[in-house]
């Protein structure tokens, strides 16, 4: 990638424009050291302790070598929906059943088997860095950094909360409500002896976290209710956790709450994503509406089109 510099960019260091403009993260920047060609100005290889000066054209080197790519993840043609792409990020629209990581037992069915192979078709190795993950039932928007300065770039910028997702969810039971948004505020940890299950606790006991959920009704009958949810926090399970905690779990959670007839898989969607463009001030927004499980599921149980009621209520 190539930046010109700007009057205001102008006798500043090659490291204070990579942290204060491209917010390069330790491992990125020793990276960049390493390779001899890693930090150009004008054509000529520099230190980051090179003065910078307007007009300047400063390249940096954001590809992958062969060796920062991971050879465990193989190449997968998985079929998956590439929402939007330019040379730093990738935004899918994750299909439910399908695991973020490989891991035992699911080696070659995952979102990272998939862009592996997107990246082999094009010759384009790169190491796969999602920036946050979805659990393998939830579906929905997952944002993938196309290489390490993206990835420094998103990471600070979802520390700073610039990053924003909403979900829709189907949840169990009728929930009398005016539409209003209202927020769940726990405290949560990882229950005793399972390495995957979390719960509600207290603020003093060790392990606990704050958790904050804002969400708001859609629809309701007597069986089911739609809601939108905003996790302010970012807790493991949040979502599956805190709407179980009011007496609604997500419909066929089995963990949470119990199996249902009606979807294979606890009924949550990731619907909208908004983040800054890497090295930006611009924000950008994308929407995914609900799979086709979630919308048999909606119509099995009390006849409502479930993509109308997104797309007239949902983020509204």
């Amino acid at each position: 990638m190539i930046f010109t510099i700007t009057s205001e960019q102008d006798g500043r260091t090659v490291l204070s424009f990579l942290k204060s403009t491209l917010k390069i993260s330790r491992s990125a920047l020793a990276r960049l050291k390493r390779n001899e060609h890693g930090i150009l100005a004008n054509g000529k290889h520099v230190t980051v302790r090179y003065i910078l000066r307007e007009n300047d054209l400063l390249f940096i080197d954001e590809k992958d070598s062969e060796e920062d790519c991971n050879e465990a993840i193989a190449p997968v043609d998985l079929p998956i929906n590439v929402i939007y792409e330019n040379s730093d990020i990738m935004i899918v629209d994750k299909p439910p059943n399908m695991p973020t990581h490989p891991s035992h037992g699911h080696t070659d069915d995952t979102l990272a088997n998939a862009v592996a192979y997107i990246n082999k078709e094009r010759n384009t190795p790169a190491k796969f860095r999602p920036i946050g993950r979805l659990d393998r039932n939830t579906s929905g928007l997952s944002l993938i950094a196309r290489h390490s300065i993206s990835a420094s770039y998103l990471f600070y910028a979802r520390q700073k909360g610039l990053i924003h997702k909403k979900y829709i969810a189907i949840l169990c039971g009728k929930i009398e409500s005016d539409g209003n948004f209202h927020t769940i505020s726990t405290y949560m940890k990882r229950e005793e002896e399972s390495v995957i299950l979390r719960c509600v606790g207290s603020s003093e006991e060790e392990g606990a976290y704050l958790a904050v959920t804002h969400w708001r009704l859609l629809f309701s009958c007597d069986e089911i209710s739609i809601v939108e949810a905003i996790p302010e926090t970012g807790r493991t399970h949040q979502l599956r956790v805190h709407f179980a905690y009011i007496g609604h779990s997500i419909l066929g959670d089995d963990i949470y709450g119990s199996p249902s007839e009606h979807i294979s898989r606890h009924a949550l969607h990731a619907a909208f994503l908004s983040i800054p463009m890497p090295y930006s001030t611009e924000q950008i927004s994308f929407t995914a509406p609900p799979p086709e499980d979630m919308i048999k599921a909606t119509r099995s149980i009390c006849g409502q089109d479930l993509e109308s009621i997104f797309l007239s209520k949902f983020n509204k």
